[in-house]
């Protein structure tokens, strides 16, 4: 990082950072600059009064997620800056540089110049040195669910479409391609005390292709209205995490654990009663019975349950309806208490879905009542926010639900940062244009199920909720809230359980539809928490493949968009010795009757290589067992 030259001899300069990946320089010089209120921006006029070089090692475990240990080293340097001119305000820049990755956070101490830490708009620059490629989320405003396509499109048609100046917002994480340079991700990590990053190309020209960070206003009655400062913060105050991630292919980035590298330790003391694991769901088949019809009742539910003992899952969702504005009472005909009973004699136990609002007025008295139930966990749903105030939310609410044994699941919510490392009871984050827009449309599809793993997933574990086994061509596809379906094979919707990162992973159909299906094994063995990852091949809307270890054994997971291909495996990851490989494939007329999967066994080593045919909208899906 340096001042800009040209300016006073670089005494007074714009303060900039540049990334070079494999001596290849990949973003060139990009501002960093805080735009204050009622200040001048902080960063445009200083020099650099010192630096402190540093190292560490990120050395810690996840209950949850793609990997269960974590050792990442770093270096580290901390830019002290300062204005030449009066104020004289003061600010650190923090950074990270680890392999395949760089982060740095804005710090700005206690000083005289400065009374209070008052955001209107942080102003960091991440300028490519091409018009990368990139797969951008185009979100509607500053508030909404994350639940939307990741679209292909050059950085320059983010600011000029149909040759008009346009600006558009951009979730983040956003990965971009720059051919023959590297592929990168920009995102963020660590938001406690802060508000959520968007990206948007603010250039409006046809020629721009940079990206600048837009921090979510604060949310009143009316909504995001801009009024009041972004972040509002008493001195010292850090920034979120700016995270960079570079690779050679785009699934270095997916392995990658930066994420939750740059967040604090674990804060919950015991952390026994922490379990992921897989979820019989009511919701998304619409509460279908054993009689084919739907009942939203408490014997309904028990069936949900009996299925989850019969299946050797350990819980149950139960979804919207069985409480109103008071959350602290039910409604309706479902009795939460005695489902949870009934439940426990099962050995499962139940989940409770909750509106967002709702938890915000009554959770002090609701969690010690849930946990008094004895419900599991919960399903906090239409949270819609990410301003200072929302993400702090978050905090508020992964803090009191572990202190009541409650697990969470956010539902309508904001892009993952991390805090599942902190608070472990947070399992899932939606985020994610899943599943269910088959009950509504046709947005769901093998194409989004081959860009999620590249793009949504980067930061963090998500609810797509796979497992529709009513699967179709997309010439027989029709829209349904009951029994929907869904296209691609049925091989893919085994696949997504390897594929998807999803410590609470729901099996989302109703049971008919897994009575007699010989791959509902597969649902039944695949885990939901790893101990390693590992991207075997893949580009983002087109494929992907992931092997993925749980103790001795490994699972694979491989799927397709629209395009069959045959794809070669190595499978230098497996350990040594022999494996026996349960394989669970497309079926050879998969692409006309994409229920049918072919089960076989093969005897396979680390030295071996596997080639997988995938149809159309196909997948694979595989469990290797050692010594067998």
């Amino acid at each position: 990082m340096q001042p800009q030259k040209g300016q006073e001899a670089a005494q007074s300069g714009q303060l900039v950072y540049s990334v070079s990946f494999r001596e290849k320089p990949v973003f060139e010089d990009s501002a960093l600059r805080l735009e204050l209120v009622n200040q001048p921006p902080l960063g445009a006029a200083v020099h650099i009064a010192s630096t402190t070089p540093g190292s560490g090692v990120d050395d810690y475990r996840l209950l949850a997620g793609k990997a269960s240990s974590v050792h990442d080293a770093y270096n580290s340097l901390i830019v002290h800056a300062m204005e030449s001119a009066s104020p004289g305000r003061r600010f650190d820049i923090e950074a990270r540089v680890y392999n395949g990755a760089v982060a740095f956070r804005y710090h700005v101490p206690e000083q005289a110049a400065l009374a209070r830490y008052q955001l209107a708009q942080e102003d960091t620059e991440f300028r490519p040195v091409t018009d990368a490629f990139a797969w951008a989320l185009r979100l509607p405003n500053y508030e909404s669910a994350y639940e939307s396509e990741y679209v292909p499109m050059a950085l320059s048609a983010l600011s000029n479409q149909g040759g008009v100046a346009s600006h558009i917002l951009n979730g983040a994480p956003m990965v971009m391609h720059l051919p023959g340079v590297a592929w990168a991700a920009v995102g963020e990590a660590y938001l406690e005390g802060n508000a959520a990053m968007y990206l948007e190309n603010p250039t409006g020209s046809w020629m721009g292709h940079y990206l600048v960070s837009r921090i979510s206003p604060p949310v009143s009655e009316k909504g995001n209205d801009g009024h009041g400062p972004a972040v509002d913060a008493s001195l010292p105050h850090n920034s979120a995490w700016r995270v960079i991630l570079l690779g050679d292919t785009p699934g270095e980035l997916v392995e990658s654990n930066v994420f939750t590298d740059l967040n604090p330790a674990n804060r919950v003391t015991d952390t026994s009663w922490i379990r992921p694991g897989k979820a019989t769901w009511d919701w998304w088949n619409g509460d279908l019975g054993a009689d084919g019809k739907p009942a939203y009742t408490t014997e309904n539910m028990k069936y949900y349950v009996d299925f989850a003992a019969e299946s050797g899952f350990p819980y149950m969702m139960l979804d919207a309806g069985w409480s109103g504005k008071d959350i602290l009472k039910m409604r309706g005909n479902v009795d939460v208490p005695e489902l949870v009973r009934y439940a426990a004699k099962k050995n499962v136990k139940v989940w409770i879905w909750l509106y967002s609002k709702y938890v915000a007025a009554q959770m002090q008295e609701a969690f010690p009542l849930y946990e008094k139930w004895g419900v599991a966990g919960v399903k906090i749903d239409f949270v819609l926010r990410n301003d200072q105030e929302g993400i702090q939310w978050y905090y508020d609410v992964a803090k009191l639900a572990a202190e009541h044994h409650l697990m969470v699941d956010f539902h309508g919510a904001t892009q993952p940062w991390g805090i599942e490392r902190t608070y472990p009871n947070v399992l899932n984050y939606e985020a994610v244009l899943g599943l269910e827009q088959n009950k509504a449309g046709r947005r769901d599809g093998p194409v989004d199920r081959a860009t999620f793993p590249f793009t949504r997933m980067l930061s963090g574990p998500m609810d797509y909720t796979p497992g529709g086994f009513n699967n179709v061509t997309e010439e027989e596809f029709v829209a349904r809230d009951l029994s929907p379906m869904v296209t691609g094979t049925r091989a893919q919707q085994l696949a997504l359980y390897v594929v998807l990162t999803e410590p609470l992973a729901m099996v989302s159909d109703a049971p008919s539809a897994y009575a007699n299906q010989p791959e509902f094994q597969f649902l039944k063995d695949v885990p939901t928490t790893w101990d390693a990852t590992r991207v075997l091949n893949g580009t983002p809307g087109e494929f992907v493949t992931i092997a993925r270890q749980a103790g001795r054994e490994w699972y694979l997971g491989s799927l397709t968009n629209w395009t069959a291909r045959d794809l070669h495996v190595p499978l230098s990851f497996l350990g040594t010795g022999s494996y026996t490989a349960e394989i669970y494939e497309d079926g050879g007329d998969a692409e006309q009757r994409p229920k049918h999967v072919t089960i076989r066994k093969q005897k396979v080593s680390a030295g071996e290589t596997l080639t997988l045919h995938l149809a159309g909208g196909g997948g694979c899906a595989i469990r290797f067992i050692p010594g067998s």
